[in-house]
């Protein structure tokens, strides 16, 4: 069993000290805060990356793959963050997250070497003293080379004999989970950004061949890349692949400015202020046959949009319609396979629009689930489908598919389209992470194989006015939810809640605390926009009695 290496852990953790009464907490992005904060963090990461590493041993008793994300995708330039990517692509068990948080806040290297020095031993001597094994990549802030510079430093103040790490720096937060999931499983794909577009390309593109659809005639799309990472990462994609660089255009590229990302652009910004990016106008978005789109800082998140032609009105495409768009491609297929017993399921979560899980229900015949908020709930519950969609209406999300899946699939293979494009599905379609090129492709060459535009797609059904309030508050820990956040425990005023929403026509409402400030969120949907103000206000209300 290898030493733990107390002294070199000890020069490094003195190096970055944490501050006075640390109070860090790991959640479902991992830690994120402002980025002059992080320092101790990453010491607390990359130690606690080791011990994960140690802990996941393959089939001959090797550790696996673990990566190190350093990002605060949507979050103002000012920000970072980082987290930690488990050996398939997915996100750090729950039952891990405390272990972050209580490292991330000792005080002193005793502290600190008392939490880890068990687990290290514990799990080094499980691995028969074989090195740990890292990935690590970082988006485009400003910060990123720093902080990442910090985790390579304890890397490197240990013999390779403990840690053995490859440093890819810039990368977007998927291609850091497909990377990560290469490594571990090599029938995934080449763990390399090469090995990452070729995946994308030849799927895409032998999807398109199966129905004799050049790329000439998919939709033009205009990319919002929030000049972000999502940028390089596009447009190095498109050099790969020449027959679609012509209907790809980019806006918003700008990373050599590092405080432009997510400055009035990007995902978030589209999605909260319902309205264009910087960098596209009216007459842009309302082009025919066109399309626009827009990622976030890290490239996980996508929504959709255009402009309606007549009168110039925003029209948005958000992550439960791009639910929608891929279940409407997938269960037509799933409907022109041979006999088979494969189950598909779309999760979403609260946010979800009354109208897309009315849809989904009533018109596709799926099953609708909701999941606490967070993506980490909604993976768990996709993945008890053979066929497993979730989006947040963020945009995040992606589709599962299950080895039952590809079992049954490849009964089919060679004799039937359907069987062959679902299966090129799951190659297009990001596995580990929501991926916003991944999607976007998804989304292109699903309104090519329906045969329908962006305003078709847009009437698929329509949303029900909504609003989403914020009520500072100074204790959110005094809101207690149940029944996937849909409830209130605590304070007793659920009651109150359903006897508004019964007052309102197709009403709906529900708290819910915020996951990173000391504020609840206040979500209101109705038949109309006045009723939906209406109860939005009174449910505020009896939350700020409660602040």
């Amino acid at each position: 069993m290898s030493a733990f290496p107390s002294q070199a852990l000890e020069s490094v953790f003195n190096k970055f000290p944490p501050p006075q009464n640390p109070n860090f907490s790991y959640g479902t992005a991992g830690f994120r805060l402002g980025a002059s904060k992080l320092d101790s963090i990453m010491v607390a990461v990359a130690s606690l990356a080791i011990v994960r590493s140690l802990s996941c041993l393959d089939e001959t008793s090797t550790p696996q793959t673990i990566g190190i994300m350093i990002t605060a995708s949507h979050n103002p330039p000012q920000d970072n963050g980082v987290k930690i990517v488990d050996p398939l692509g997915d996100m750090l068990p729950q039952d891990w997250e405390p272990l972050a948080t209580k490292l991330a806040n000792c005080a002193t290297f005793k502290e600190f070497e008392k939490i880890i020095k068990p687990l290290w031993t514990k799990y080094s001597s499980a691995a028969s003293s074989k090195p740990a094994k890292l990935v690590i990549g970082r988006d485009t802030r400003e910060s990123g080379p720093r902080l990442l510079r910090i985790c390579t430093e304890l890397f490197d103040s240990f013999s390779d004999k403990l840690v053995i790490y490859r440093n890819f720096e810039e990368l977007s937060t998927p291609e850091l989970h497909y990377i990560t999931r290469s490594f571990n499983d090599v029938s995934f794909g080449v763990p390399s950004e090469s090995g990452y577009y070729d995946k994308l390309s030849n799927s895409f593109l032998r999807i398109l061949k199966l129905y004799d659809i050049s790329p000439d005639v998919l939709v033009s799309t205009t990319v919002d890349c929030a000049n972000g990472v999502g940028a390089d990462k596009l447009k190095a994609f498109l050099e790969t692949s020449p027959s679609l660089s012509s209907k790809f255009a980019i806006v918003n590229s700008d990373t050599a400015d590092p405080l432009q990302l997510n400055v009035q652009c990007g995902a978030d910004f589209v999605k909260t202020n319902q309205k264009l990016p910087n960098g596209i106008d009216s007459d842009l978005a309302s082009k025919d046959l066109s399309l626009c789109a827009s990622f976030d800082g890290d490239a996980d998140r996508l929504v959709c949009y255009f402009c309606d032609k007549p009168s110039k009105k925003f029209i948005l495409l958000d992550g439960d319609k791009i639910a929608i768009l891929l279940s409407r491609l997938i269960s037509t297929l799933i409907t022109q396979l041979p006999e088979n017993n494969l189950e598909i399921g779309i999760v979403q979560t609260a946010y979800a629009n009354g109208a897309s899980t009315s849809y989904i229900v009533n018109k596709l015949k799926l099953p609708s689930v909701c999941a606490k908020t967070g993506v980490k709930h909604l993976h768990h519950e996709a993945m008890k489908f053979d066929i497993g969609i979730y989006f947040e209406a963020n945009g995040h999300g992606t589709v599962l598919f299950s080895e039952k899946f590809t079992a049954e699939l490849k009964k089919f293979e060679g004799h039937s389209k359907a069987a062959e494009v679902l299966l090129l599905l799951k190659e297009l379609i990001n596995q580990t992470v929501g991926d916003a090129l991944s999607d976007l492709l998804a989304v292109v060459a699903s309104l090519a194989i329906l045969k329908v535009d962006a305003a078709e797609w847009a009437n698929t059904y329509h949303d029900l006015p909504n609003k989403l309030s914020k009520v500072v508050v100074k204790d959110r820990n005094l809101f207690v939810t149940t029944d996937a956040e849909r409830r209130l425990v605590k304070p007793p005023i659920q009651s109150k809640i359903d006897d508004f929403v019964l007052q309102t026509k197709q009403g709906r409402s529900f708290v819910r605390p915020s996951g990173t400030e000391d504020a609840v969120r206040v979500y209101a949907e109705a038949e109309t926009e006045e009723e939906c103000l209406r109860l939005a206000e009174q449910v505020v209300h009896l939350v700020e009695n409660y602040s």
